[in-house]
C-alpha cells in the first residue's frame, strides 16, 4: 500500500467520524470524579452508559485531567461500567434518573497488575487520546516507535515537525517550548530540539501537545508547548519493563524502567544505553551572479556520527500521609560522540561544462556531553477536594566539549593537480550551563466547579561558551583565525507571577488568567568586551471558554498570548566551521516575537471513537527567522533575524475511529496559510503560503498476539520570505507479537521504508539561488524485545455491554 492510498483512505474515512450520533436527548447528568487509590484524579477514563436490561450502549464520556466526567442522559435505569488503562474496571450495577441530575460523587479505581492471560485482549487503546485543550499521544502504542529517539517520536506526532537539523516546530511554527515532566530539561539547552537525539524513545511514556496554554503555564512558545512525560510507575510491589534493542544501521540499546512501591515508599529508576552510528548525506546547488557572471558551485557531503548516550533517572516518591507527598529524583546523562563528515565542492563558471576547480574538506570531531538533574517537589492536599498546594525546586548542571580538526585540499578540474596548500585547522569549544528553578503553585476551591489557582516562578539560568579557531602554519604552529576567538557569556533571570479564576455555570465554563514576567537577559563577548544589556516586562493574558452541547459535543474558545524569547544559540555571535562556505550563526541583536493566539476547539465522543477539531488564528509581531546572506565570493551567512510581522491562520482536525473490533485508526490533518512581511530588512522578503500536513496510523491487531501497523507522514510544499520547501512523504512499517505467556513483546519495525525523508528547500537573494536536499536519518530498520515484570501490557478488556 502506497502513502497515496493511505492518505486517501484516510480522506474518505474522515467523514464517517462526524455522522455518529448518541442515542437519546439528555436533559439531565450523570456527573461523576475518577479517583486512584492515592486519591489523585485519573483523567481519559472512560465511562460508559448502558440501558437496562438489554445491556444497551447509550452514551459515553472520558474523564478529564481532574477526574471529571459527565454524562448527558433521559430518563431511565441504566448500568455504568468505568475504564481506565492501569486500573480494575469498575461497575455500578443501577443508576436511576427520574426528573433529576445524578451526582455519583468520588469513584475510585484500584490499580491492576493482573497478568494478560487472565483476560480477554480486544484491542489497543488508541496511540491518540482528544482533549479541548490539548491531546496525548501514548508513545508504546506505536509500534513504530520501538527502537527510537525522543526525536523520531516526536517527528510523528500529529502538528509536529522534525526538520532535518533537528529543529522542532508545532502547525508551522518553529517558536515551541519542550519541556520534559513539565519542566525545562539540558537535554535542549544547548541544541534546541536536536538535543532530543541523545533520549531513547524507551524512556518516554506518553506526549502532550498543548496549543494554546494559560496563564498557568510559561509564556515561552508561540506556537504552544510540547511536554515529554517519562515512565514512571506506582503500583504496588516491584514492577517494570525492559527493552534490547538492535538495528541497522547500527542501533544498539538496553532499557530498563522499574519501580518498587510498598505502602508509604515508592522507588523508581530509568536506565538507558545506546550505541549508534547515524549516517547522513547532503547535496547543494548553488549560482551566484557577479559581475555579468555566474559562477556554479555542487557540493556533496557525507556524514556519520557515531555516539554512545547513557540516561539515568532515579527517584522516589514518600507519603507522609494520603495528603502530603514529596518527591525526589536526580537525573545523569552522558553522551560521548564522534562525527566525521566529508564534503566535496565542485566549482564552475557560466555553466557545469566548464570546471574550474574541486575543493575536499573533511571534519573530524570528539564530542562529551555530561548532564545532571536534580529536582525536589513538595505536594499538599488540603481536606477540601481540589485544594492544593505544590512547591519544586530544581537545578541543572550541563557541561559541553567540543575538539573539531578540518582538513582542506584544493584541485584542479582534474581531481589531482594541487592549487592551493593544504589547510589543518582546528576548533575548540566547551559550553557549559548553570540553571536554578523555582515554582510554587496554589489551587483553592471555591465552589463545586469553581477554582482560584495563583502562583509564582523564579529561574536564573548562565551559560559560557569558551570558543576558537586556530590553523596549522608551515613551521607546526598554531595561529588564531582572526574574529574567531572569545568567549560568549549568557546571563538570564525571569521572573513570573500568575492568577487564574475558574467557574462551571450548567453547561458553561470558564477560565480567565494573567501572567506577568520579568525577563532580563545579558550576553557579553569578554574578550572584546561587547555587552549587550535586555531588559522587558510583559502581562500575558489567557481566557478559556467551553460550552457543553447535547450529544457529548463540546466547544471551546480560547486566547492567550505569548512570547519567544531569543535563545542561547540565536544569540551567539560564533558561527558553524564544518563547512567553510556555508555558515550558521546566532545574532546578539535580535529581540523576542510576541503572538496573540486565539482558537475555537470541537469535540466529539462517540462509541467507536472520537474526533476533534479546531480553527486557529496567530498574529506575530518581531518574527524571528533565519535568512540567509551570499557575498560574491558564494560564501553564505545564516542567521536569525526579526521580520516585521506574520499572520497565521488555520484548521486542524484529529480522530481516532475503530471501524472493527481488530482494525484502529488514528489520523490528523492541519492546513493552515501564513503571511509573513520581512519588508523591514528587504522588500522581496515576504510570503503568502497554503500549506498543510497529514498524519495517519491503521493498526490490525491479528490472530496469535500478532499485531501489523502502518504509519504515513506528508508535509506539503510551502512558501519562505526567501524561496520555499518542497514535499515530503514517509511510510513506516511495523509488525509485533506477544511471547512468554504476553509479558513479553518482539517488534520489528521499518522507519521511512523508501527512503523519502529529504529536506528539500529553495532559497533565493538578488545575487545567488541556491537548491539544497539533506537526509539526517537514512531508512532505519529495529528489532525491539520488551519484557514486562508484573505489568499488564497496556489494552482494554473485553466487556459483556459492548465496547467503548
Amino acid at each position: 500500500m502506497n502513502f497515496k492510498s493511505i492518505y486517501l483512505l484516510f480522506t474518505c474515512l474522515f467523514p464517517l467520524l462526524t455522522v455518529a450520533q448518541s442515542k437519546t436527548d439528555s436533559p439531565f447528568s450523570i456527573r461523576g470524579v475518577l479517583l486512584d487509590e492515592q486519591n489523585k484524579p485519573v483523567p481519559f477514563g472512560n465511562v460508559a452508559l448502558f440501558q437496562k436490561p438489554d445491556s444497551t450502549l447509550i452514551t459515553g464520556a472520558v474523564s478529564n485531567e481532574n477526574g471529571q466526567f459527565e454524562i448527558r442522559s433521559k430518563d431511565g435505569t441504566f448500568s455504568v461500567r468505568i475504564s481506565a488503562v492501569g486500573y480494575q474496571d469498575r461497575r455500578i450495577a443501577t443508576v436511576q434518573v427520574a426528573n433529576q441530575s445524578i451526582d455519583l460523587g468520588k469513584l475510585v479505581l484500584k490499580s491492576s497488575s493482573k497478568r494478560l492471560e487472565e483476560v480477554v485482549v480486544r484491542g489497543e487503546k488508541s496511540q491518540m487520546e482528544l482533549a479541548l485543550d490539548k491531546r496525548v499521544f501514548n508513545v508504546g502504542k506505536d509500534l513504530a516507535n520501538a527502537g527510537g529517539t525522543a526525536a523520531d517520536i516526536l517527528s510523528n506526532v500529529p502538528s509536529v515537525a522534525v526538520d532535518a537539523e533537528g529543529n522542532v516546530s508545532l502547525r508551522g511554527s518553529g517558536s515551541v517550548r519542550i519541556l520534559i515532566d513539565g519542566k525545562p530539561s539540558g537535554l535542549v539547552s544547548f541544541k534546541g530540539g536536536a538535543g532530543l537525539q541523545q533520549l531513547q524513545g524507551s524512556a518516554i511514556e506518553r506526549v502532550e501537545v498543548i496549543t494554546n496554554p494559560s496563564a498557568r503555564y510559561e509564556a515561552e512558545g508561540m506556537g504552544g508547548i510540547i511536554n515529554i512525560i517519562l515512565k514512571k510507575e506506582q503500583r504496588e510491589g516491584i514492577n517494570g519493563s525492559f527493552d534490547v534493542i538492535t538495528g541497522y544501521p547500527t542501533n544498539f540499546g538496553l532499557a530498563a524502567n522499574v519501580n518498587y512501591r510498598r505502602k508509604n515508599l515508592n522507588f523508581f529508576i530509568n536506565y538507558t544505553n545506546s550505541f549508534r552510528n547515524t549516517p547522513g548525506r547532503n547535496s547543494m546547488y548553488q549560482e551566484v551572479y557577479r559581475n555579468d557572471s555566474t559562477f556554479i558551485t555542487r557540493q556533496n557531503s557525507n556524514s556519520s556520527l557515531k555516539g554512545i548516550n547513557n540516561n539515568a533517572r532515579a527517584g522516589l516518591d514518600y507519603y507522609f500521609n494520603a495528603k502530603n507527598i514529596l518527591t525526589a529524583a536526580y537525573t545523569w546523562r552522558l553522551s560521548k560522540g564522534k562525527r566525521f563528515s566529508d564534503i566535496i565542492y565542485r566549482d564552475y563558471q557560466f555553466s557545469t561544462n566548464n570546471p574550474t576547480g574541486i575543493t575536499n574538506r573533511t571534519q573530524d570531531e570528539t564530542e562529551t556531553e555530561p548532564n545532571s538533574e536534580y529536582s525536589l517537589t513538595y505536594k499538599r492536599s488540603f481536606t477540601r477536594e481540589g485544594h492544593t498546594l505544590t512547591a519544586d525546586v530544581r537545578y541543572l548542571d550541563n557541561w559541553e566539549s567540543s575538539d573539531q580538526y578540518f582538513t582542506q585540499h584544493t584541485y584542479q578540474p582534474d581531481g589531482r593537480t594541487t592549487m592551493a596548500p593544504s589547510v589543518l585547522q582546528r576548533s575548540l569549544n566547551d559550553e557549559t550551563e548553570k540553571q536554578f528553578l523555582v515554582q510554587i503553585d496554589y489551587i483553592q476551591p471555591f465552589s463545586k466547579n469553581g477554582k482560584f489557582e495563583a502562583g509564582l516562578r523564579s529561574s536564573t539560568r548562565d551559560m559560557t561558551n569558551d570558543f576558537s579557531v586556530t590553523q596549522q602554519q608551515n613551521d607546526g604552529s598554531w595561529t588564531p583565525l582572526p574574529g574567531l576567538v572569545n568567549d560568549f557569556l549568557y546571563q538570564e533571570r525571569i521572573n513570573a507571577l500568575y492568577g487564574i479564576v475558574g467557574n462551571k455555570v450548567r453547561k458553561f465554563s470558564y477560565q480567565a488568567g494573567l501572567r506577568a514576567e520579568k525577563t532580563d537577559v545579558i550576553t557579553t563577548l569578554r574578550r572584546t568586551n561587547d555587552v549587550n544589556p535586555r531588559h522587558y516586562a510583559n502581562l500575558f493574558p489567557s481566557v478559556h471558554a467551553t460550552y457543553d452541547l447535547p450529544r457529548q459535543h463540546a466547544l471551546q474558545l480560547s486566547y492567550s498570548r505569548r512570547i519567544r524569547r531569543p535563545t542561547y544559540n540565536d544569540l551567539s555571535p560564533f558561527s558553524t566551521f564544518s563547512d567553510n562556505r556555508n555558515f550558521w550563526s546566532g545574532n546578539p541583536n535580535v529581540n523576542p516575537e510576541f503572538t496573540d493566539a486565539f482558537e475555537l476547539g470541537h469535540i466529539k465522543y462517540f462509541g467507536k471513537g472520537s474526533i476533534s477539531s479546531s480553527v486557529y488564528y496567530r498574529y506575530t509581531i518581531d518574527k524571528i527567522l533565519s535568512i540567509r546572506r551570499v557575498n560574491d565570493q558564494g560564501f553564505a551567512v545564516t542567521r536569525p533575524e526579526n521580520l516585521a510581522s506574520e499572520n497565521s491562520y488555520g484548521a486542524e482536525f484529529a480522530g481516532s475511529y475503530a471501524p472493527l473490533t481488530w482494525w484502529k485508526l488514528d489520523g490528523s490533518f492541519n492546513f493552515f496559510r501564513a503571511i509573513t512581511d520581512g519588508s523591514n530588512l528587504d522588500v522581496n522578503y515576504q510570503s503568502d503560503t497554503y500549506s498543510w500536513f497529514t498524519r495517519m496510523i491503521s493498526r490490525f491487531n491479528l490472530p496469535k498476539s500478532t499485531d501489523i501497523q502502518l504509519r504515513g507522514n506528508y508535509e506539503a510544499p510551502q512558501k519562505t520570505p526567501q524561496g520555499r520547501r518542497k514535499g515530503l512523504a514517509t511510510l513506516d512499517l511495523s509488525v509485533s507479537k506477544d511471547l512468554l505467556n504476553n509479558n513479553a513483546t518482539l517488534t520489528l519495525n521499518v522507519l521511512d521504508v523508501f527512503n523519502s525523508r529529504r529536506f528539500r528547500s529553495i532559497t533565493e537573494g538578488p545575487n545567488f539561488y541556491t537548491e539544497s536536499t539533506s537526509q539526517f536519518r537514512l531508512r532505519q530498520i529495529n528489532l525491539t524485545f520488551s519484557y514486562r515484570l508484573r505489568q499488564a501490557k497496556k489494552k482494554e478488556k473485553e466487556g459483556n455491554e459492548g465496547e467503548f
